[in-house]
């Protein structure tokens, strides 16, 4: 019979581990001044440099890519306190991070109000919208309000947080993004271009949720193309090439018929 090892008969215990799987005392303390100066060490001149070729124009970035953020991110985990602390200090990058780790249930219409007062490009507007916003409780109330703002991004917030609602919002009814159509038939005029491509992405996207709202975004398209400014004939042109599009209409009609 084989001799059991004497370590074997030692027995052991495992520490316990936050769900995330690493333990209580080996995560790092994540302080607003210990984020910054990480974000600082991931600097990227090269990156920075590209922000402008992307219609990224802002005074404070270091220049950080979108990978590198999330993993950064996904080192820190949701921290509500902490993003509100980033987002006061102006750093592009410290807002974008902001994002993604604060907490969609603990944000607040104040909240959003105050940030929507800073945005100052379309990828942080993106990403408070796709990754915070659309899962907080007045996601719908400030698509309302925020798509009669002037301000070109607390505008294209509101058709941005839209597009992202129209597939992560799944118990929204058809009539809420019906009548969310007729927002877009109204601020199709605005020839601006990060609120053009919102007011675009917003229609394919709601056209995209089934067959019925397919239907009612390719008429509100047909309407906006006959506004007749430059403007509404690009945005209505494009949405119905996607939406009449026979991919877009293969995959409407199996879901549909999946649901019978």
């Amino acid at each position: 019979m084989k001799a059991r090892s004497p370590s074997s008969s030692i027995r052991t215990t495992r520490s316990k581990r936050s769900k995330r799987g690493a333990a209580p005392e080996d995560r790092p303390l994540w302080t607003k001044a210990a984020v910054l100066r990480e974000l600082q060490s991931l600097a990227d001149p090269r990156v920075r440099t590209k922000m402008e070729y992307f219609g990224v124009r802002v005074p404070h970035a270091h220049g950080i890519s979108a990978p590198v953020l999330h993993a950064l991110a996904k080192r820190i985990g949701k921290r509500h306190s902490l993003a509100l602390e980033l987002w006061t200090t102006a750093i592009h990058e410290a807002r974008i991070l902001a994002a993604l780790i604060g907490e969609s249930e603990r944000v607040t219409s104040a909240e959003m109000e105050r940030w929507a007062r800073d945005f100052d490009s379309w990828d942080v507007v993106d990403a408070a919208c796709c990754y915070l916003y659309a899962y907080a409780k007045p996601a719908w109330s400030k698509v309302a309000s925020w798509s009669g703002r002037r301000e070109e991004f607390v505008k294209r917030a509101a058709f941005s947080l839209a597009a992202y609602l129209s597939y992560k919002d799944k118990t929204a009814p058809d009539a809420k993004f019906v009548r969310f159509l007729r927002v877009i038939e109204r601020e199709a005029y605005d020839d601006r271009n990060f609120v053009k491509k919102a007011v675009n992405w917003a229609l394919r996207n709601v056209g995209k949720r089934n067959l019925r709202l397919n239907r009612e975004a390719t008429r509100a398209a047909e309407k906006i193309r006959r506004q007749g400014s430059r403007s509404a004939r690009w945005i209505a042109a494009d949405a119905l090439r996607e939406l009449r599009s026979a991919g877009v209409q293969a995959r409407l009609w199996r879901e549909a018929r999946a649901r019978q």
